[in-house]
């Protein structure tokens, strides 16, 4: 049993010291070979339309796991949360960014494809919940700084291809 724990405690110590490895274990089994589902996201703002290729989170556990462990983000990337919740009607949304070390602007997408709220500038590896202060239908996460640097605001409008 000691040998057991031993190792135990030394791939949890290669988890803190190598944020990525938990990435790839995760991934290294069945739900590896899937292809991850990507979306062409565009957000209207007051100065024209913006751009996201962004990955999908459409089941519970895609939308559990987020973006943690993530550090290559590009630009123009993300992730879009839809349905959200992945099960159930729409509410109201509570984000933190536990094991995410790349700091986030959450934006909160009502039904009708405008954003209620955005989270600018969610603190990596923060416990703090971002709330979106109503019942949404879809998020989304972009880098952070984003939304300020492109103008995108609360009641701009969000579409994409529903899939």
């Amino acid at each position: 049993m000691k040998f057991v724990r031993g190792l135990g405690a030394a791939l949890a110590a290669s988890v803190l010291l190598v944020p990525g490895a938990a990435l790839v274990a995760a991934e290294s089994g069945p739900a590896a070979a899937q292809a991850v589902k990507k979306a062409e996201v565009t957000v209207e703002s007051a100065n024209g339309p913006h751009v996201f290729h962004v990955e999908l989170a459409r089941t519970t556990e895609e939308q559990e796991r987020g973006l943690m462990f993530r550090t290559n983000i590009p630009q123009d990337g993300g992730m879009l949360f839809t349905p959200y919740p992945a099960e159930g009607p729409p509410r109201e949304a509570s984000f933190w960014m536990k094991n995410t070390p790349t700091a986030l602007d959450i934006l909160f997408i009502r039904g009708d494809g405008t954003i209620a709220r955005i989270g600018e500038n969610a603190v990596p590896f923060s416990e703090d919940n971002v709330k979106s202060g109503e019942p949404v239908e879809a998020v989304l996460e972009i880098n952070a700084g984003v939304s300020a640097k492109l103008g995108i605001k609360a009641g701009d409008k969000v579409r994409w291809a529903k899939q």
